[in-house]
């Protein structure tokens, strides 16, 4: 078990240093220049210079990909001053040099261009509302998944059956950004009289006598948007599952001892037609972090989805790649997740 865990950690270390590889080099032979984009297209040069200085745009490409890389070890080198010692916040492990240590950290994923700010901090003030939607989004697709699997499968041939299947079909030919326009269309503009929904709006705001206050109703419609498409998916792995194993022989002698068919269904069957499922809901988490980009800027809910669009129009690449490498990290963590949640779930499982 620990050599497995090791060896997926490894595994994990290996993607998230290709996606940095990735995604560093591919935003630095794109056109756009960030130092401009702060500056306004009317800057003079020596302002421009001044902002490609202040976030190491002045240097190599190879060189800024190593003072990167440095960045976001969690051990790295750095001078022994009490600025840098502030800015990384390290803990000093020994002395390189007179002026230089080798330090312990948490990953610094430095300023945003526009604002300044700290893209650690900026995305953890956005990072819950995502994780909110998606994970409503996750056990509304989850439940209603799994109840129509297990109904088309018992009602298998009958209009139950049919019913479940078109709408799995249409759930997954359906967009996110497609369907995300529709549902907002109809149920936050049309019937919007009925249904009390809006098109867009974040899952905060601010009343001038409570100050922040939660706007539950804002989640559904995205909520509903992003959950379709997984949703479509468990209907169809949960019914075919299920007709796996409703086939076997154990099934036929539960049958047969005259158990309780609502017993059968979801005490025994259910239960050993749940490890694919188990792996798509748990994949899906993970994939509906990046689903969220399109669905977040289509209902104006603030969360890492929208932040993330908003710093690509402004070429704000440190919060670009902050967003991709945390949802690269969720996918790793979730992958191996799935993997002991196999054993958990049955026991036949073995870790290799």
């Amino acid at each position: 078990m620990i050599s497995y865990v090791l060896r997926k950690l490894f595994y994990g270390f290996a993607v998230m240093l290709g996606v940095v590889i990735v995604v560093f080099f591919l935003f630095n032979i794109l056109p756009a220049d960030p130092a401009r984009m702060t500056q306004g297209q009317r800057a003079d040069v020596q302002s421009l210079e001044a902002v490609r200085k202040e976030f190491g745009l002045d240097k190599p490409i190879p060189v800024q990909f190593a003072y990167y890389l440095n960045d976001l070890s969690p051990i790295g080198f750095h001078e022994n001053t009490a600025s840098e010692q502030q800015k990384y916040g390290y803990v000093k492990l020994f002395s390189i040099s007179k002026n230089h240590v080798l330090a312990l950290k948490w990953p610094y994923l430095r300023r945003s261009y526009q604002t300044r700010k700290d893209v650690a901090a900026t995305l953890l003030a956005v990072i819950p509302n995502t994780l909110i939607l998606a994970a409503t989004a996750m056990i509304f697709a989850s439940f209603i998944g799994i109840f129509l699997g297990v109904m088309a499968a018992v009602h298998q041939n009958t209009w139950i059956d049919k019913l479940a299947i078109s709408f799995s079909i249409i759930g997954i030919s359906a967009p996110s950004f497609f369907a995300g326009i529709i549902i907002a269309w109809v149920f936050g503009f049309v019937l919007s009289k009925y249904t009390g929904l809006n098109m867009s709006g974040s899952l905060t705001g601010y009343d001038p006598f409570k100050g922040e206050v939660i706007i539950w109703k804002n989640l559904i419609l995205p909520m509903v948007t992003l959950g379709l498409r997984p949703l479509a998916l468990i209907v169809q792995l949960t019914r075919n599952a299920m007709l796996d194993v409703l086939r076997q022989d154990y099934i036929r002698t539960a049958k047969a001892k005259g158990l309780d068919k609502n017993s059968i269904i979801y005490k025994h069957a259910l239960k050993n037609a749940l490890n694919p499922v188990v792996t798509a809901i748990a994949t899906w988490f993970a994939s509906l972090l990046a689903g969220s980009f399109f669905v977040e800027y289509i209902f104006g809910f603030n969360g890492l989805g929208k932040a993330t669009v908003d710093a690509l129009e402004t070429s704000d690449f440190p919060v670009v790649m902050g967003a991709i490498l945390f949802i690269a990290f969720i996918f790793v963590v979730i992958s191996l997740l799935v993997d002991l949640l196999y054993v958990w779930i049955d026991p036949r499982v073995k870790l290799n």
